[in-house]
């Protein structure tokens, strides 16, 4: 990037950035990393059958395999333990499994329900314990579905959004009209300090850092403000 900068996915709950953008990005979702929203768990009956699902973030394949195989390993006297996942920046890696149901019954109809809510960086197990009644193909496609969207609907998705953090020095006579301008980006300032000159903490999602660029490089060649790269934080989400 042309400020040697390192970008980090970061998670804005519920927010759509700042206002004012021409145009509408395509956003993806997952559930949160934090300790509030470890793994999301839902359970429905359908028939004395169970079916419980697992739902957890995964950056990458690995550790999607790597929860499935856990959720698989503690749920080892369970009928089926069937599984979806999808990963990568928009979601372009994705792969499922029946795990001995009906071909095209659970793990197809779980990724589909991921992905039809836009997700990424996510990773599903639906454990089913038989309760003694067949549902047929229909009612086990049905079933795993509504597993898996029970519990991404148990609590607000996260939005996925990959960013820029750097710093902004400037005069105060020049704050009132930084803050104007920057409400045409995609941008949300984290942190601000009013010393002898205001400095503001930016995250600036990447597709816009070009114009953001641009805009930061014209007032800096008039004198007007300073910027460069913000100290590296570890961010928990």
């Amino acid at each position: 990037m042309p400020w040697g900068l390192a970008s980090f996915p970061f998670f804005f709950p519920g927010m759509d950035g700042i206002s004012g953008f021409m145009n509408q990005a395509k956003y993806f979702y997952s559930v949160g990393r934090s300790g509030d929203d470890p793994v999301r768990t839902a359970e429905i009956k359908i028939k004395r059958s169970r079916f419980i699902c697992s739902l957890a973030y995964a950056d990458s394949m690995e550790t999607a395999r790597a929860f499935i195989s856990g959720v698989a390993k503690e749920n080892h006297t369970a009928t089926h333990n069937c599984w979806a996942y999808v990963v990568g920046d928009k979601g372009e890696f994705c792969h499922s499994s029946d795990a001995g149901e009906p071909a095209g019954t659970a793990g197809k109809p779980m990724l589909n329900t991921l992905q039809s809510h836009e997700m990424t960086c996510t990773a599903a197990v639906v454990t089913r314990h038989y309760g003694g009644v067949k549902l047929g193909i229909r009612g086990l496609i049905e079933a795993y579905s509504l597993s898996v969207r029970e519990a991404i609907e148990s609590a607000p998705l996260v939005k996925l959004v990959k960013t820029v953090s750097f710093r902004v020095d400037l005069p105060y006579g020049m704050n009132d009209t930084f803050l104007s301008r920057i409400k045409s980006f995609r941008a949300r300032i984290v942190n601000s300090d009013y010393g002898e000159r205001v400095c503001h903490e930016l995250a600036v999602e990447s597709t816009d850092l070009e114009s953001m660029e641009s805009f930061l490089g014209e007032y800096k060649n008039q004198g007007l403000l300073d910027y460069g790269p913000e100290k590296s934080v570890d961010k928990k989400e």
